[in-house]
């Protein structure tokens, strides 16, 4: 059976660099649910997060209960029953076109929280600034749907709002992070010095604890960035970063052929229900030929998937041709473009193998389905003292239910 499989040390690893992050640079740091939202995991990120920010009414009620902290919210629009209940759970909430806030104002403005200042209201912006590679998630892409173009800004903060909120960034370092703001500035200086500005959010897509970030660059940044908007407080809200390198999706070959000199190797997963970051991204994940210890002995310097169970060894699998025995990677389910990538092994595969796939946390798990009547991997976590702990296991019921 297929298994997502989360590490809490790799876990609580990055949720410690975050959170000196936060500390040095005089931030707070908020976990984007929308990247990893697996509820068996949030007590171990808790205590380092400073709340979490949601992209809708149901993340926004999950951070709410199992996180704490301050919750900051931002949807490109807004239905008026979950206004009114994330008005008594959000802290922030942050409206994408000036259109949709002159409609809700003096609704918002009302609200209980409002009138004490437990909850304040932002106008997301688009600095017009790309720097993004892929145009499927850049926000900054031409005639994008996601913030207010500085063209269509008042040179003063509308009545009602005092937070900024920026997201440009996917998968990025620090230096986007810093030109994309010296964009914001050229754009909205007025905006920045409103003596009404009581917040920036500078959004996600900093990928803060990937090898090679430049993270004392950020913390000089955020540091440079308090001093010269005193009393202005500031966030990040980073998703990937908390849970990247902690997971790995076990699948099983259940069979091997050819057709017409390809050779096809079909897993108990499917690729669009189970891993769809590689058909839309496209992202090719690392994967690894998992057997007992002592039939391919793992070498300490060689690559290794984020999670390795006790009493396996892994071996990366190569390019196309680059080992011995080449195959195509597909998926269980009827879709002709169900298919991971070609990958070649030291050896033939044969069914009943098992195959890791790298770094599957971020946003793969909260993107599945049960598309096809696949059935779902089950989560779960290998915990600090060696243990696995199921978090979930999925049945014919939930594939039942979920359509009515």
């Amino acid at each position: 059976m297929a298994e997502f499989i989360i590490s809490q040390a790799a876990l609580q690893r990055n949720a410690s660099l975050l959170q000196r992050v936060a500390c040095e640079g005089g931030v707070r740091v908020l976990l984007a649910l929308k990247s990893f939202a697996t509820t068996g995991c949030l007590p171990v990120l808790q205590p380092y997060a400073s709340g979490c920010c949601a992209s809708g009414l149901y993340e926004a009620i999950l951070g709410a209960q199992e996180l704490g902290g301050h919750l900051a919210v931002y949807s490109p629009a807004y239905d008026p029953e979950d206004l009114d209940q994330l008005a008594e759970i959000a802290n922030h909430i942050d409206f994408n076109s000036m259109e949709q806030w002159k409609r809700f104002a003096q609704r918002c403005v009302s609200f209980r929280r409002a009138q004490t200042c437990e909850l304040q209201f932002g106008l997301r912006i688009n600095p017009a600034y790309s720097t993004g590679k892929t145009p499927l998630y850049d926000p900054c892409r031409p005639g994008s749907r996601l913030g207010i173009d500085p063209s269509l800004l008042p040179d003063s903060l509308p009545s009602g709002i005092c937070g900024l909120h920026i997201h440009t960034l996917c998968e990025q370092g620090a230096q986007d992070l810093i030109d994309t703001f010296h964009a914001l500035e050229e754009r909205c200086r007025s905006l920045l010095h409103d003596p009404a500005l009581r917040y920036l959010n500078l959004g996600g897509g900093h990928w803060i604890t990937q090898p090679g970030y430049e993270v004392e660059k950020l913390v000089l940044f955020l540091r440079e960035l308090r001093k010269h908007y005193q009393g202005v407080e500031i966030f990040l809200e980073p998703g990937e970063a908390w849970s990247i390198h902690t997971g790995v999706l076990r699948t099983r070959v259940l069979d091997v052929f050819e057709s017409l000199g390809v050779r096809h190797a079909i897993l108990d997963i499917s690729v669009s229900a189970h891993t769809p970051d590689v058909l839309e991204m496209p992202y090719r994940p690392d994967v690894f030929l998992t057997e007992p210890s002592g039939s391919t002995p793992s070498v300490a310097e060689t690559p290794q998937p984020a999670v390795c169970l006790p009493g396996e060894s892994y071996l990366l699998a190569g390019q196309t041709e680059e080992m011995s025995y080449t195959y195509r990677i597909g998926g269980v389910s009827c879709l002709a473009g169900d298919v991971l990538g070609d990958y070649s092994f030291p050896r033939e595969l044969v069914p009943g193998d098992t195959l890791t796939l790298d770094d599957m946390a971020h946003y793969t798990i909260v993107k599945t389905t049960h598309f096809n009547g696949v059935k779902h991997p089950d989560i779960s976590m290998l915990t600090q003292d060696g243990t696995l702990t199921s978090l979930r296991r999925f049945s014919f019921e939930d594939f039942k239910n979920r359509l009515g």
